[in-house]
Order: C-alpha cells, then structure tokens, then sequence
C-alpha cells in the first residue's frame, strides 16, 4: 500500500486495514515457522505498511483533537 493511498483513508478505514495486515502478519509468521513462505519479501512489506498506517492513524487522531 503507498503512502498517497493510506493518507485519503479515514481513521475507521484505517483501523479496518490494521486489523487486516495484522492477521495476515500473524498467518505470515506460522508459513515462516512451517517452511511454506515463498515469498519473503512479504514479511518485511506488511510490517512497513502496518507502521506506516499507524502513524498516519495517529497523525488524524492527533489532529482530529487539536
């Protein structure tokens, strides 16, 4: 997910995707664990897009209150 594409979401979207990558992070590790992951590059780019949506998350929140 780009950068342009987490900014125009809204911050129950964007609660919405956390969940979803996080799930899929967690189903990530067990492939990791179990030898089945093929694509490991896959790990480090959902990692990258769950902080990056919770710093943009954090940013409108923080906004939303000032």
């Amino acid at each position: 997910m780009k950068g342009s594409q987490v900014h125009d979401l809204t911050v129950d979207q964007l609660n919405d995707e956390l969940v979803k990558l996080k799930k899929e992070q967690f189903n990530l590790r067990f492939q990791v664990a179990s030898g089945q992951l093929e694509n490991t590059a896959r790990v480090r780019q959902i990692r990258r897009d769950i902080a990056r949506i919770k710093t943009v998350a954090q940013t409108k929140s923080a906004s939303a209150k000032a």
